[in-house]
């Protein structure tokens, strides 16, 4: 998967890892790309929850938890302000380093 540097967001088609088979006991294996590129670590705390329209699951590292239900907190604020989305330019940026195709 390729991540553009300086952008806010991968595109829809790079956000896909492949499969994983869910185990007997219910265990999955996350690709070792995804692991990679998220700085998922062994011993990392996930926080795992369905998605809030969709039927199906959403994984986070617990550390960055936060961040995401502050950015998201902020622009529900926002829409539920004045009904305007948050501007691009106002979106967290995330470095990321650019990976061969």
């Amino acid at each position: 998967m390729k991540i553009h540097t300086n952008q806010n967001c991968p595109r829809f088609d790079e956000s896909f890892y492949g499969t994983s088979t869910l185990g007997e006991r219910g265990q999955l294996v996350i690709p070792a790309e995804a692991r990679a590129e998220l700085d998922m670590q062994p011993g990392d705390k996930i926080l795992i929850m369905r998605h809030p329209v969709h039927q199906g699951l959403m994984l986070f590292k617990l550390a960055h938890v936060r961040q995401f239900l502050d950015d998201f907190a902020n622009g529900l604020a926002r829409v539920e302000a004045d009904g305007t989305a948050l501007p691009t330019e106002e979106l967290p940026t995330k470095n990321v380093s650019q990976e061969e195709p």
